[in-house]
């Protein structure tokens, strides 16, 4: 979602402000991007990563944005040192650079772009139990003062967005957006619980109308993995007419 200054996504704007604001100017941040698969998980490790302009028919100046944040490649080492030591199978590439799952909201985050930064890929499989996993991975980085960013979207159905008829997408929008807050929210629920909720997230109401493709959603399970608690707020939005969902934690 390159265009920065679409109105249709004011509220994702100011939300995104108002965390930066809450969280405060973090050591480094870990981007987990809806837009980057591979077979095993795989961190950035490139010291200066180039970006990565991964979308199409949008206008002349979406393929000029910059954010010419510095990689990592210490927290990269440590990300995949805490994945081995809990016997998942990952990798890194000195190579890839940043996509924009991580320059778009960190350019309304961070604009001065002084914060490096590493990026995650989820597994190909999309295997929800797995993510989870790797977000209880990620718990034992002893990396001080790390924001995590699961960069996706709680509502992903492209012709849906588009569509002309919508009152039964925004139906089905709404019931999937409320069983999503429920499960993130309920503090009265085990996590063991909360867990099975979102390794089952298929069966949900609606699930497969607003996900047919969980790509977009997978990036949430690894926030929790990483957190493994309630969501400690929750924010809502308008994205092209449809209700999306944001979680935060303070680990």
């Amino acid at each position: 979602m390159p265009l920065l200054n679409d109105p249709s996504h004011k509220d994702m704007i100011n939300i995104l402000k108002e965390i930066a604001k809450e969280v405060g100017k973090p050591s480094a941040i870990l981007v987990i991007s809806a837009h980057w698969e591979t077979q095993i998980p795989t961190v950035t490790s490139a010291r200066a990563p180039e970006l990565i302009y991964d979308y199409y028919g949008f206008p002349e100046e979406s393929y000029q944005i910059q954010y010419p944040c510095a990689g990592s490649p210490e927290l990269a080492h440590d990300i995949l040192n805490s994945l081995q030591k809990h016997g998942i199978d990952a990798t890194q590439d000195e190579h890839r650079g940043f996509d924009h799952g991580l320059f778009v909201p960190l350019k309304i985050m961070y604009p001065n772009a002084d914060i490096p930064c590493v990026q995650l890929s989820l597994a190909k499989s999309l295997d929800a139990e797995l993510h989870i996993q790797i977000g209880a991975a990620l718990q034992t980085l002893d990396w001080d003062n790390l924001l995590v960013i699961g960069s996706g979207f709680s509502f992903h159905n492209m012709k849906a967005f588009f569509s002309k008829d919508s009152n039964q997408a925004d139906v089905k929008n709404i019931e999937f957006d409320d069983w999503l807050t429920a499960t993130m929210e309920d503090k009265n629920v085990s996590e063991e619980h909360r867990k099975q909720a979102l390794i089952d997230w298929s069966s949900a109401p609606s699930a497969r109308f607003c996900h047919p493709r969980e790509e977009h959603l997978i990036p949430l399970h690894v926030c929790y993995g990483a957190a493994n608690k309630a969501s400690d707020h929750t924010y809502k939005a308008k994205i092209l007419n449809k209700q999306a969902s944001m979680f935060t934690w303070r680990c």
